[in-house]
């Protein structure tokens, strides 16, 4: 029986491909036994809102023991959505490279604004989120430590030039994501 358990959640147009720090990580999680649940979120070219928090519930639904939830790009928005439907859904929460309030304007993400929620309120996890970010984004240029990190209570790591911590960005095995999976103490570290 596990104790924990595993939820990896991709943005927008990411199809998990082979090589990105995600599908890396639920690798390198699976080959030390643990239980991950790293599904293709409906609709990745044009997602809706609604399906994502439906299909993200449905998943933690399955998991078992502590919960621990790494999200990355848009669904790090999509699950201030779920926090909003499902306070404290889970135990530990990562979140990578949140886009920011000007990447809205885009038509095809423009219904995950979280705009309209309020970011202090939400019960994102029942221990202290952490946020890792760059300070070179391309997606959230006002910032995301500023934007999301404060508000929301995050722990966050800042990585210099990391940009939007994704494969062009250098971001296939990322060793510090495995370590703060196995070990919540650990600080997320860009790759070097």
């Amino acid at each position: 029986m596990w104790n924990r358990s595993f939820l990896i959640l991709h943005g927008v147009e990411n199809r998990r491909p082979a090589g990105h720090w995600q599908h890396e990580l639920a690798l390198a999680l699976r080959g030390r036994g643990e239980q991950v649940f790293y599904p293709q979120l409906p609709d990745t070219d044009r997602p809706s809102l609604e399906a994502w928090v439906e299909a993200i519930l449905a998943e933690l639904a399955l998991m078992r023991g502590e919960k621990v939830v790494v999200c990355h790009s848009l669904a790090s928005t999509a699950w201030l959505h779920v926090a909003a439907a499902a306070p404290a859904a889970a135990d530990r929460l990562l979140l990578v490279s949140p886009p920011g309030p000007a990447a809205f304007d885009w038509d095809v993400i423009a219904g995950f604004d979280p705009a309209g929620l309020d970011l202090g309120g939400l019960e994102l996890a029942a221990q202290t989120p952490r946020l890792a970010c760059s300070d070179d984004d391309p997606y959230c240029a006002e910032g995301a430590a500023e934007t999301y990190g404060a508000p929301l209570g995050c722990d966050v790591d800042v990585l210099p030039g990391a940009g939007h911590l994704a494969l062009d960005d250098g971001y296939g095995p990322w060793p510090a994501a495995l370590a703060w999976c196995l070990d919540p103490a650990e600080r997320l570290a860009p790759n070097r």
